[in-house]
This record gives C-alpha cells, structure tokens and sequence, in this order.
C-alpha cells in the first residue's frame, strides 16, 4: 500500500506581485500531480496551505478541480486539512477545499476528523493557532484513541512542532501520542524525516521556493513529496525531486570584483531555462549605491524575473545619505511593523505603495492599490 504525501503548494501565491510567480507555482504543483500518478500510488495526503489564501480566485480553485478529477481518473483517492493560509480566522467558517467535496475530495475537519482506507486509520486536524493549543491536543487524544482500532494509523497536521521551529510553534514535540505509523506533517517547509514513537514524523517541505530562507535547504534536499508504502510494520518513505519553475540565486560581492561577479552572473543565467530571481548583496570598499544599483539593472533587469539588491559601502556618499535618511529607514520601519502579521502580500503591498508614493508616482499607487483589492478579495 503506498500513497504519496504532498503539503504546502500555495496555489495562487503572486509571490513579489508578479504575475509569472503565481503561474510557476500552479505549473509546479501541475508537475508535482502528473508525477504522482506516474508512481501508481493508490492514495494521496494533502497535509495543508494547499491555497495561499483563504480566498482563492476562481482560477486558483479550477487548477486544484482540474488536478482533482485527473486523480480521480486514476482511480487515486485524495485526503486533505486546512493549514494556517487556507483558514478563514472566524468562527465555524470553511476553509476553500469545501467547494471540492463534490469532486470527492475527503476533507478532514472537526466534522469528520478521520477516515477508512482499507484497513488504515487516516485521522487529523486542521491548523489550530497556539491560543487553541489545548483544543488541538484534545483532539489529537482522541484520535489516538480510535486509531487503537485499526492495525495501520496515519495523523494529520498542519502545525509548527518546538523541535523543528522553537520560536513559532503551536505543539510540542510531547504532545503527540506515539502510536501512529506516519506523521504527515505540513507548515514547515522543510523536507524532514525521523523516527517518532512507532513510526516515521515527515514534513514533506513545501513545493516551490516560498521565500529567500528556504534556498539553502532546497540546495540541499531539494523539493518534491514523499511516496510512503505502509504495508510494512515500519513505512520505507522514498522522496521524489519535482524542480522549482526557476531558480533563486542569491550572490554575496565584493564591491573590488563586482565586474567579475556580474560577467559570472551572465554567464549562468544564459544557462538557465528560465529567468531566475536575483538576491545580490554588494558589500566593501567606497561605492555610491545609486550607481551600482543603476549597473546591476543595467547589466542583468533583463535576464533575471526580479532583481533584490542589499547594498553596504563601507561610506556614504551625500547622495546614499539622502536616501538612507528618508526613504530607506521609513522602509526598515514598516517591514519591521509588518512582520509580526506574518502577511507576506500585505508587506509587499506596503512596501510597493511606499515606493511609489515616496516617488510622487500617485496614480501608479493608486493602480497598485486597486490591483491588490481586485485579487485578494475577489
């Protein structure tokens, strides 16, 4: 019996405002499906953020249906929990894989918080925030009592564990009865995989490269899902590589070597299938940043998807001054505000209208607000 395990794909995620982002990773998640099939898995788990946002556009919610029905063709059931983008913070409201219940997804949720496959006991939980804590161990208690029924157990979760994230997390790592076969776990978007209690605990990391934090790891465990056969006292997990739409390449320069640097950059990007994002720092020697900042996009805006640039001389010019006292500390400030929301798209947003109004540019504002509005609550 084998089944694959999936999280975290943020379908409709317009990562950085850019159109192509939320295209790559529905593309991604397409690539992900298609290759699940391909293994003849006889299930799949979805452990959560299957959306971005609790309210995904109508484009968003047919790519899952479409994926939906293939499976379905295939005859490969399909298992699935709410995490933290997918739910709506108000009481009793439905998280949008409801709307996909018709096309026989079986969704878990307080209602129904488990499931027979055969002879597997497939239970679990939405995402629950740390103020529900005890609610979710509760829960997670009592499907561990019914799973004591069944020969083969499987639990769901969508949360953050101490040992894994000390700073963010929802569970400890005692918390969680130890009579499971499989943890499948999402919201870290790491891939990971230990032992715990009777079985295998695995994080199967997220689809596509979310954020700049997850490059090293992506470098090192690349990005996929698992397939896990559990008709063996002790599941064997076999990871499966789907590769990101495009590359994230994050380059550390010397000021004294940045012609080098950038011919280097060229170089490998023309290599590429597609146009990669670009994270640059410039650091050392006594440079006027609007100057290399001016190359930099000279140089490589039209071969990269999106250029970030961090730029540290070792002094000021008046004119770095002028921006570093104005703009760039308003900036520092408001990212600082934002980040306690955890809200990537509102900080962008922010971020974007700062820079535009900062600049005078208030009709462009004004678009980008509306813009916004137009896709995030439609």
């Amino acid at each position: 019996m084998r089944f694959a395990h999936i999280a975290d794909s943020h379908l409709g995620f317009r990562q950085y405002g850019l159109y192509q982002r939320e295209k790559d990773f529905s593309d991604v998640f397409k690539r992900n499906i298609d290759r699940i099939i391909e293994e003849k898995v006889d299930f799949v788990i979805h452990s959560g953020d299957l959306f971005h946002m609790s309210k995904p556009s109508p484009k968003t919610l047919l790519i899952f249906q479409e994926a939906l029905l293939k499976l379905k063709e295939n005859d490969i059931d399909v298992f699935a929990i709410a995490g933290n983008h997918d739910t709506v913070m108000r009481k009793d409201a439905l998280p949008p894989q409801i709307l996909s219940k018709n096309l026989g997804l079986k969704l878990i949720s307080p209602n129904k918080p488990y499931y027979i496959y055969e002879d597997i006991f497939i239970g679990g939980s939405p995402y629950q925030s740390k103020p529900y804590r005890s609610n979710l161990i509760d829960s997670i208690n009592l499907l561990s009592k019914e799973a004591e029924k069944y020969e083969r157990r499987i639990l769901i979760l969508h949360q953050g564990i101490d040992k894994y994230i000390p700073f963010e997390f929802e569970l400890e790592l005692s918390d969680i009865p130890q009579n499971f076969d499989y943890y499948c776990l999402g919201h870290i978007h790491s891939r990971i995989v230990e032992d715990f209690g009777n079985g295998k605990l695995a994080y199967s990391g997220s689809t596509e490269i979310c954020s700049k934090s997850e490059v090293s790891d992506y470098q090192k465990n690349r990005k996929g899902f698992y397939i896990v056969d559990i008709s063996k006292k002790n599941p064997e997990i076999e990871k499966i590589d789907v590769k990101p739409k495009r590359e994230f390449i994050i380059k550390h320069i010397d000021y004294s070597n940045l012609n080098n640097d950038i011919s280097y950059l060229k170089e490998k990007i023309r290599n590429l299938d597609e146009k990669p994002i670009l994270d640059i720092t410039v650091e050392g020697g006594n440079f006027n940043r609007s100057d290399v900042y001016e190359k930099l996009i000279n140089e490589l805006g039209d071969l990269t998807l999106r250029i970030k640039s961090d730029l540290n001389p070792e002094q000021l010019t008046r004119d770095d001054e002028k921006v570093e006292n104005s703009t760039l500390n308003t900036k520092d400030l408001l990212i600082k505000s934002l980040s306690e929301y955890g809200n990537e798209d509102i900080n962008n947003l922010a971020i974007n209208l700062l820079d535009k109004l900062s600049k005078d540019k208030i009709d462009d504002a004004k678009r980008v607000a509306k813009h916004f509005c137009t896709e995030y609550f439609s």
